[in-house]
């Protein structure tokens, strides 16, 4: 319970709770809507998910803020290339705020004469190129961490086997060759790292919906429903408990 207040005590928490919602209701609505006699259902469920929807706009209001001074944190990071990725994926949120504020205003009223269309595009855009350069960023913390296991595993080849290696040998026994090193050593990053694994869960399932706007990467509302429901757990995770929020490379 004391975990649940801390949650909903920030805009943060709020917003992953009211996103959680949102993205089980577009998943539900997705399972029941071709269903007979389901119609009203289906539409109480796209009401809320659009009120959920809503509601998030809200907690984002100045966040681009917040975003400007990630950039400039990870402007002080040594690494050259999470340096520039981060910083470039954080001034593209900056730019996805600015574009979603505006979304916001023309839906209650205060500007007009925008087209809707135009700046949700450029918010998809902003977003979207975001999560690739995220993502790009995983790719290269996880080769990173790949490697330093690497390093370590032929370290230890000469000591004792212990227990524990014992078992990460019979892993290894059972997979494929030409692919055995990769996937071990791929296991053993998310399996010391789990801040790594969830960050990179987070960033692949978040990509799906923009792919889909974009018409780059056409797909469902189940599945984009479901990828959203998974990302928004993960981020709940990450404001409940800290030590969970990836810190990159320095």
């Amino acid at each position: 319970m004391d975990s649940f207040i801390q949650i909903t005590n920030q805009s943060q928490g709020r917003d992953r709770f009211f996103r959680a919602t949102q993205y089980a209701c577009m998943l539900l609505r997705y399972l029941v809507e071709n269903k007979p006699g389901a119609q009203k259902v289906a539409m109480k469920l796209k009401q809320v998910e659009s009120n959920m929807s809503s509601g998030r706009k809200l907690f984002r209001l100045g966040n681009f803020v917040h975003a400007l001074k990630a950039s400039k944190a990870s402007m002080q990071i040594l690494d050259p290339i999470p340096r520039c990725c981060l910083t470039a994926a954080n001034l593209n949120r900056v730019f996805y705020f600015v574009c979603d504020t505006v979304l916001w205003a023309r839906s209650v009223g205060v500007v007009s004469g925008i087209s809707k269309e135009t700046w949700l595009y450029r918010a998809t855009k902003c977003y979207y190129y975001s999560l690739l350069l995220n993502i790009l960023t995983n790719i290269y913390e996880i080769s990173w961490r790949m490697e330093k296991e690497a390093k370590e595993r032929k370290q230890q080849a000469s000591d004792t086997i212990t227990a524990e290696s014992d078992q990460d040998l019979k892993i290894l026994s059972v997979l494929p060759k030409g692919f055995e090193n990769f996937l071990f050593l791929l296991f053993l990053s998310f399996r010391n790292h789990p801040p790594l694994l969830l960050d990179t869960v987070k960033n692949v399932c978040d990509l799906l919906s923009p792919l889909d706007r974009l018409e780059i990467y056409s797909t469902n509302q189940g599945v984009i429903g479901i990828c959203g429901l998974v990302s928004s757990i993960v981020g709940i995770l990450t404001v409940a408990n800290p030590s969970l929020k990836i810190k990159h490379l320095t």
